[in-house]
């Protein structure tokens, strides 16, 4: 039995206003392509399918004619969850429909364990494998909130709750497997593991403060043969355990990803032994960044031109000299070739304070996290105060990221 283990498609997302369709449709292709011709059995969708809880048409249309192209191929499940970006409901409403494609949702924490307990089947509908398909657990999923609790009893609370469901998914499908005899018990998750790999920018790392919500690889039942995890968008193993895997996602999110090589993992079953091997992602939009003095980012602007470059380019200068029209230096830089501007950082400008001193520094040249260390600075607040207000901003934001717009 082969699977197809991908994450974390953000379809729908942009890039400093430019949208990124054409990328996705290109992957979306190739994944579909890729199952086609190495015979994949099931495929795996570990959450964050789309970018925002309220899909475009478009990014909706790029989803419904994968899943079509695929459910009409040599593959014979999919299986997809919801992540911390997706919206439960959104994701659910054609659930009953889905599954006549067998295509099985799991949008959000179930009522009964046995609904993220999905077998998977062969061509004779024999099952071949147990799917423990949990999806992204909210905070008010797994947890009570206390009043007066601290950041650490919030932590271990968290990670509790999750530990426990993830044990009684998987308690209820070792009592499949005796049924269908020795098949894999295959595991799916949407979260962040201990140590887990993330890239500033990425969107993941600004949502946890030190060790909130992460999960340790020791935490997870031993039944578990393969485990299916998105979330976190470096492809990675997780921690020294060989058979527990982030997909990574498929498009680099930001320009801190640039360079970095994307993966899909496939994994063939001999019995419940698992062989994982990383399927390198092709490009399909090239990203580059560019940072240093005015005269080194000319240069290499020069340097893409006579490669007939179409990247898309940040542009960070790092100089201490003030240059009023950095902007028309680099636009003119490119001018007539195939790239394309997403962003000019300068550096020199923002460092100097929130208010925009430079005339071409924007709200874009900063992050959430910028913003808010600004304020505290800008209101005086002490160093040693700083952290619980830090990390009460980062509850904040998990909080509105989880909400479902379209839920009644």
């Amino acid at each position: 039995m082969k699977i197809l283990h991908t994450s974390d498609w953000h379809l729908g997302c942009r890039l400093y206003g430019r949208t990124r369709y054409r990328e996705s449709a290109a992957f979306l292709d190739w994944l579909a392509t890729r199952i086609e011709h190495n015979a994949i059995d099931a495929l795996l969708v570990a959450g964050d399918v789309f970018h925002t809880a309220t899909p475009s048409n478009r990014a909706q249309e790029l989803y419904y004619r994968f899943l079509y192209r695929v459910a009409n191929s040599t593959c014979n499940d999919v299986i997809v969850i919801g992540g911390n970006h997706d919206s439960p409901t959104f994701l659910n409403a054609p659930q009953k429909l889905l599954q006549a494609l067998n295509v099985h949702v799991v949008g959000a924490m179930t009522d009964l364990p046995e609904k993220e307990c999905i077998p998977l089947h062969d061509n004779d509908n024999n099952v071949t494998a147990i799917v423990c398909a949990v999806p992204y657990l909210r905070d008010r999923d797994i947890r009570t909130v206390t009043p007066g609790e601290s950041t650490e009893e919030k932590s271990r609370h968290l990670v509790n709750g999750i530990c426990n469901h993830y044990k009684k998914i998987c308690a209820l499908a070792v009592s499949m497997q005796q049924e269908y005899g020795e098949i894999p018990l295959i595991a799916m998750g949407h979260l962040f593991t201990s140590g887990g790999t993330t890239i500033a920018g990425d969107g993941c790392r600004e949502l946890y403060v030190g060790s909130l919500g992460q999960v340790g690889a020791a935490e997870f039942p031993d039944s578990i043969d393969y485990l299916a995890l998105g979330h976190l968008h470096v492809p990675q193993q997780v921690g020294s355990t060989p058979h527990f895997w982030y997909s990574g996602s498929p498009l680099p999110m930001g320009f801190g990803e640039a360079k970095q090589q994307k993966m899909v993992v496939e994994v063939k079953f001999c019995r419940k032994k698992p062989k994982v091997d990383q399927i390198p992602v092709p490009c399909f939009q090239e990203l580059e960044q560019v940072a240093g003095e005015l005269e080194e980012i000319l240069d290499r602007l020069g340097q893409l031109q006579k490669q007939q470059s179409s990247c898309w380019l940040e542009i960070e200068y790092t100089g201490r000299e003030s240059i009023g029209n950095l902007r028309e230096q680099i636009e003119e830089a490119v001018a007539g070739s195939s790239m394309e501007i997403r962003r000019i950082r300068n550096r020199t400008a923002v460092a100097r304070a929130l208010q925009p001193l430079a005339p071409d520094e924007t709200l874009d040249d900063l992050d959430v996290d910028e913003v808010f260390n600004r304020c505290l600075e800008s209101y005086g607040v002490a160093e040693e105060e700083r952290e619980p207000l830090q990390h009460a901003h980062q509850e904040i934001l998990r909080t509105l990221q989880e909400e479902d717009s379209n839920a009644e």
